[in-house]
Order: structure tokens, then C-alpha cells, then sequence
């Protein structure tokens, strides 16, 4: 149900603006595209700057920051070397154009570019970054909704942090035998959001923008979750592998109700959720193909979700991986910064609701430890990221002692499978569903509500 939000537990009465941080390196090379005030000096065209003795260098002069001011709507700057897909396959660097204020700040032994504008601009780059301009006009206007759900949330949380306490609290857990870490916005202390997809994918101007996307920002212009008169904090991932998870076996321990189990298909049919908590069920679940929303090889429908260095992944429901034993042993020696010596096993140690692992324990000949949550689990066992942390593993040609000469990892998802599915919301958006049914598949007992105009 849409309505009109005037609680003050949200604190937008107008569009706020947002600080994403796009790129730190010890010089930065960029372009003022028409002509901006940095104090009372207008400047245009090639600039560069670098980190010198604690501050930045520029035109022979160190300052503890620069603010370029556009002068109009149409002035943008160019970056060099942005670097998009941090640590993931697609990694690659290119130049960036954006609109809005450019702010260099000191970032430890850095220079920190960051781009400040309004929310409803930032979120015309955010969903053709993060969708394609050919989606349908239901599936931009979920993405709108969502994303601006999150943004607002981590803006919000952000402000909390600081106002109480000034840091966030530790992401990581660590003993002799266990190591549990999650990775979430605890490092953004400069911004609100990066650009990466850490946060939400955002390319500024470079990724061009539809008639289609700028409708779907228009229609819901200041529509977000809310959940008990707070602001969702609206997460996504790119394919559930049918259910999806809950919050706290991600990031924090701490259950959002939002944020629960759904099963992706239409909850007329097969809406029953297997315990895949229990070893058995996640077993048989993730060998299997469920029917699910996301379950599909549709070119047209794919070609909306992902963009073109995402459609170089062909596998994501379901994929399988191999490894040899020594291919293993030096992974997550390398990774790890631990010496396991051969690896004996990789065993369950903590399933979410969605089959992926929250915590894995290690067996190696030299030391054993258990590691989580997903997103360590994924990074700890391949060059860039496993797609999910739903999998089982089955080891190979075991000799005498117990070790294997090979590992094979099927597993299901792709992402951390918490929130809208965008693949299964593709598919639901091809199949009539409007945005607010979509939304409410996903986030279950949120309303979608308007904070400002």
C-alpha cells in the first residue's frame, strides 16, 4: 500500500543530497567539464592532483581539501582510472563522467575523490548501473524504490553512528580456532556510499540513462520501504537460487523481519520452505533444480538484470566449480595468510534459511578453523569470489590417509541472496506483476511509503 510518511523516525521532509566516494590513489587525473568555482577561482579543463607531506597538491599548493562547485546543471568532471567490480571477475578501470560537486579529501596517505548530488540524479546512474535501460518499466520502478530505500537507510545509520559513538562496531570476530568476519559499511567514514558494488553500483553519466529509468525515478519520486517507522535497509543480489536469506547470517546478528526467508515463486504454489539449516535438506535442495522466478536462461529477461561484463557469467542458478588438491591448498593458503598445509575437508559448520553457509570450518593436515560469514567464506575459496555460499562440496579420489586429490563445489545463487532478487523480480516484472507486488514478494510486511515530494 502506498501512502505518506510524516513520522519523524525518517528525516526527509525534502530530497537530500548524497557524498559517494569514487575512487582514493596517491594522484588523481580528471577533467572539469565546463567551468567550476574551487574558492573564488573558476577553473575549467585537464586538472591533477596528488598526495604530498599530509596534504593535496595542486597547481604547487597543498590544501587539506578542494571543492569544485558546477556552476550549472549541464557542467560535469571526468575521472581517470575508476575502478568498477573491486575484487570481482568483471575488475576493470575506466574513465567516469559525473555530474554534481567534485570534493578531494585526504584519505590516510590517499587522495579521495568524492562526488556530492542530489539523491533522485544519483539514482538515475545507480539503476542503469545497476539494471539495464531495457528493462520493463515495473522492474526500474522496484530497483527506484529499493534502492532508494537503502541509500536513505545507510545515509540514516551513518548519522547515527557518528552522533553516538563516532565509529561502528567491530565486523569481525576472531579466536584461536575461528575467524568470522562481515563486510559491510563500516570502513565509509568519509561518505555515505561507495560507488562499487560494495554499496550500489554507480557509474555517474557514463552509463547513459533511458527515457524508461528517468520515468521510473519520476513515478516514484521519494517512495521507500519502511518497516515499523523505520527506513528498510533494502538489500538485493543478483539470484537467490530460490530462497531467499535473512539479514543476520550475512552481517550482524541482528534479525530484520523484512528481511526473512521467502521462497521465490508465487505464493499460490510451492510456497512451502525446506529447513535448509539442516545439512540433509541444503544437500538435496542445491543438487536440485527447484521451480523458482530466478530459475531461468532467458536472454531477453537476463539481458535487463545484467549488463554486458555480468552476462559473461553463463552459470548462476546452479554451477559447479573444481579444484585439485594443490589448486585448493595454495587458495586458501594465499587468501588466508595460513599455512592448512593439504586440505582434508570443508565442512558445514552454520546454514542460513537459504542453504548458503554462515560458517565453514577448514580441515587442513597442519591446523583446522572455521571461518564466516558468506562473503569470507566465498573470498577464502576463489581468485575473485565464489557466486554464493550455497553449496555443498564433494571430495574426490580420497587416498589412505584421508585426503582428497580433487574438490568439487556445486552450489546455488548468485550474491548473498538477502532482499529483491533482481533476476526473479526480472522475471516477475516479464510476467505482469506490478512494482509494489514485486516489493512486497520480496520484503514481506514492509509498506511502501512517500517521505517527500
Amino acid at each position: 500500500m502506498d501512502g505518506t510518511f510524516s513520522s519523524t523516525a525518517v528525516p526527509y521532509h525534502k530530497e537530500p543530497e548524497v557524498s559517494v566516494g569514487i575512487v582514493s590513489a596517491t594522484q588523481i587525473h580528471f577533467i572539469l567539464n565546463g567551468t567550476y568555482l574551487m574558492n573564488d577561482e573558476r577553473v575549467a579543463g585537464e586538472q591533477r592532483v596528488e598526495f604530498s607531506r599530509g596534504k593535496i597538491l595542486w597547481k604547487g599548493k597543498g590544501y587539506d581539501q578542494l571543492v569544485f562547485l558546477p556552476q550549472t546543471d549541464a557542467d560535469s568532471f571526468s575521472l581517470d582510472d575508476v575502478i568498477i567490480g573491486v575484487g570481482f571477475h568483471w575488475e576493470r578501470k575506466e574513465m567516469q563522467v559525473f555530474p554534481g560537486t567534485l570534493r578531494l579529501v585526504i584519505n590516510g596517505d590517499k587522495v579521495c575523490a568524492i562526488n556530492e548530488l542530489p539523491v533522485e540524479e544519483y539514482l538515475k546512474s545507480v539503476i542503469s548501473s545497476e539494471m539495464s535501460a531495457t528493462s520493463s518499466l515495473e522492474l526500474l520502478k522496484t530497483h527506484a524504490v529499493i534502492s532508494r530505500s537503502w541509500l536513505l537507510a545507510q545515509m540514516e545509520k551513518r548519522r547515527q553512528v557518528q552522533k553516538v559513538s563516532g565509529h561502528q562496531n567491530p565486523s569481525i570476530v576472531k579466536k584461536e580456532d575461528e575467524l568470522i568476519r562481515w563486510y559491510d559499511r563500516d570502513d565509509h567514514t568519509l561518505f555515505d556510499v561507495c560507488a562499487d558494488d560494495h554499496c550500489q553500483r554507480y557509474e555517474g553519466i557514463t552509463r547513459e540513462t533511458s527515457s524508461d529509468v528517468a520515468e521510473a525515478i519520476r513515478l516514484t519520486r521519494g517512495k521507500i520501504l519502511v518497516d515499523d517507522n523505520a527506513i528498510c535497509d533494502a538489500r538485493f543480489s543478483k539470484c537467490c537460487g530460490g530462497i531467499t536469506e535473512e539479514f543476520q547470517y550475512c552481517w550482524e546478528d541482528e534479525k530484520k523481519s523484512y528481511l526473512s526467508a521467502v521462497r521465490d515463486v508465487d505464493g499460490k504454489e510451492h510456497s512451502d520452505i525446506p529447513d535448509l539449516t539442516i545439512e540433509a535438506e541444503a544437500d538435496k535442495w542445491i543438487r536440485s533444480q527447484p521451480a523458482a522466478f530466478c530459475n531461468t536462461h532467458d536472454p531477453k529477461i537476463l539481458s535487463q538484470v545484467l549488463n554486458d561484463y555480468d552476462q559473461e557469467t553463463k552459470d548462476f542458478y546452479r554451477w559447479t566449480v573444481e579444484y585439485t588438491q594443490q589448486q585448493i591448498s595454495e587458495l586458501i593458503s594465499s587468501k588466508s595468510g595460513m599455512d592448512f598445509g593439504e586440505i582434508k575437508d570443508l565442512q558445514p559448520a552454520e546454514r542460513g534459511k537459504s542453504g548458503r553457509l554462515s560458517k565453514m570450518k577448514i580441515i587442513g593436515t597442519k591446523r583446522t578453523l572455521t571461518i564466516g560469514k558468506e562473503l569470507e567464506i566465498r573470498r577464502i575459496l576463489s581468485k575473485s569470489h565464489l557466486y554464493s555460499s550455497a553449496f555443498v562440496v564433494d571430495r574426490l579420489d580420497i587416498n589412505d590417509e584421508g585426503i582428497p586429490a580433487r574438490f568439487r563445489i556445486l552450489g546455488a545463487g548468485w550474491g548473498h541472496g538477502v532482499g529483491l532478487c533482481q533476476i526473479g523480480a526480472a522475471v516477475m516484472g516479464e510476467k505482469g506483476y506490478t512494482y509494489d507486488h514485486i516489493l512486497l514478494h520480496y520484503y514481506q510486511g514492509a509498506e511502501i511509503l512517500k517521505i517527500y515530494s
